[in-house]
This record gives C-alpha cells, structure tokens and sequence, in this order.
C-alpha cells in the first residue's frame, strides 16, 4: 500500500521528512509511530496506517512533500 502524507490540519500543503524511526525492511504495526515530519516549524510524528512491511522509503530526510504525497510503500508481510 502506498503510505502518504495525511493532511494533518486544512491550512498545510507540505511537510518536511525530519526523520524515519523505521528502517526498510523493518516490520511495522498499524497504529506505530514510524516516521518525524516537520509542518509549520512544528514536528509531527506520524503513525503506519498498516502493519505489514517497510518495503520502500520513497521521501528521504530533508525531502518535502505534498500532502497526499508518496512517503513510502508497506506490504502485506502476511503475518
């Protein structure tokens, strides 16, 4: 599935890749904080919205990106 930007109130546009807690390859859990975006000078942590696999880390550190925008894919790891 592809993971993106949530809009994370009505007046931001994009966001700022600050950092990722998760590595690719690494398992995920819906629910778990895995990626630090930076909006409006103020760093939001945003939660997988799946469990699956980290397959892909499309939005790198330092990357901007629209809301609605690809940060990254998870895949059904099966478990």
């Amino acid at each position: 599935m592809e993971f993106q930007l949530p809009s994370l109130s009505a007046e931001i546009e994009y966001g700022t890749v600050s950092q990722w807690l998760k590595s690719e390859g690494d398992r995920v859990e819906r629910g778990e904080p895995i990626v630090d975006v930076e909006v409006d000078k103020v760093t939001e942590t945003i939660d997988a919205p799946v469990s699956g696999l980290l397959a892909e880390i499309v939005a790198l550190a330092g990357d901007e990106v629209k809301v609605g925008g690809l940060l990254a894919v998870i895949e059904d790891d099966g478990a």
